[in-house]
């Protein structure tokens, strides 16, 4: 039987590198907000914005400000209706309080709420977007808003949803805004994102394998490959025996990626990929 640390050359993972980056992969800019009312005189608010993975904006919770995660971001808002929106953003949230409080009491809703908005767009390599709008209310969705046809759908039969569609619907102003805003002002933010941050959003960083060796029992090796540090997200990770790949099955059990806010347990604030491979008859390899 070869010492366990040898099989490690005949059972190791293998990284595509060829999926690091892929240039025509779509890019998606999404604002993630959250709004926590305890009662009719509360609201607490958290707000993040993405491109793609990597952080664009947050929301200061204790003021209702809006910082930027890059020198690069805080310059491409200030071109186009960027720097408008930031400017009206806390007047747009007390708006929204309000709102939120008066639907409550209309339709009788018990506090505490909890109202979660995901909105943004997303552009294709051909230069086609679309923009999308959620809303969801307790963790359930609620609404949302189509844009090419400008109008509001309930994503499920609720009085709330119906309520809400039709005091949204009523409001000619905020729908043509929207519209506005998600097909044309979201697309044209991505392009200035990418033109003053393509150092950042366009780095590769590879992959780094570690692998890590057990033997739960005599009859069994136990093989852990932990790939760290690579950028961006896509990534295909593959075990060989004797050349050959491994297929999926019982002997060997792959993760997701973790999200990215989970990555600093990696290290390098990089993503993460766990991979275990066992085998129940060690002694059937042979040294190469």
């Amino acid at each position: 039987m070869q010492p366990p640390h040898l099989l490690l050359f005949l059972f190791l993972p293998f990284i595509l590198p060829e999926m690091w980056a892929d240039p025509e992969e779509p890019q998606v800019l999404q604002i993630l907000q959250t709004s926590f009312f305890a009662n009719i005189s509360s609201a607490e608010m958290s707000c993040v914005a993405f491109l793609g993975d990597v952080p664009i904006f947050a929301l200061d919770p204790d003021n209702w400000s809006i910082y930027f995660h890059w020198p690069w971001a805080s310059q491409a808002a200030a071109e186009g209706d960027v720097e408008n929106i930031k400017s009206h953003s806390k007047l747009f949230l007390r708006n929204m309080v309000r709102y939120v409080h008066k639907t409550a009491q209309q339709a009788q809703l018990d506090y505490p709420l909890v109202v979660q908005i995901r909105v943004g767009c997303v552009l294709h390599p051909n230069g086609t977007s679309w923009g999308f709008l959620n809303i969801g209310e307790g963790g359930e969705d609620l609404i949302s808003f189509e844009v090419e046809r400008q109008r509001w759908e309930p994503q499920k039969p609720f009085p709330l949803a119906e309520l809400v569609r039709k005091s949204l619907t009523s409001n000619r102003a905020i729908t043509g805004l929207l519209e506005h805003l998600l097909s044309i002002s979201c697309r044209s933010y991505i392009l200035t994102l990418r033109k003053y941050g393509r150092t950042d959003l366009e780095r590769q960083e590879p992959p780094v394998a570690t692998v890590f060796v057990c033997t739960p029992s005599p009859a069994q090796l136990l093989l852990v490959c932990r790939v760290t540090g690579f950028y961006p997200r896509p990534i295909s990770v593959a075990w060989l025996r004797d050349g050959q790949e491994v297929p999926p099955g019982p002997a060997l059990n792959t993760s997701a990626i973790p999200p990215n806010a989970l990555s600093g347990a990696f290290g390098g604030g990089s993503t993460g990929w766990f991979c275990v491979g066992i085998s129940s008859t060690p002694d059937s390899y042979s040294h190469a």
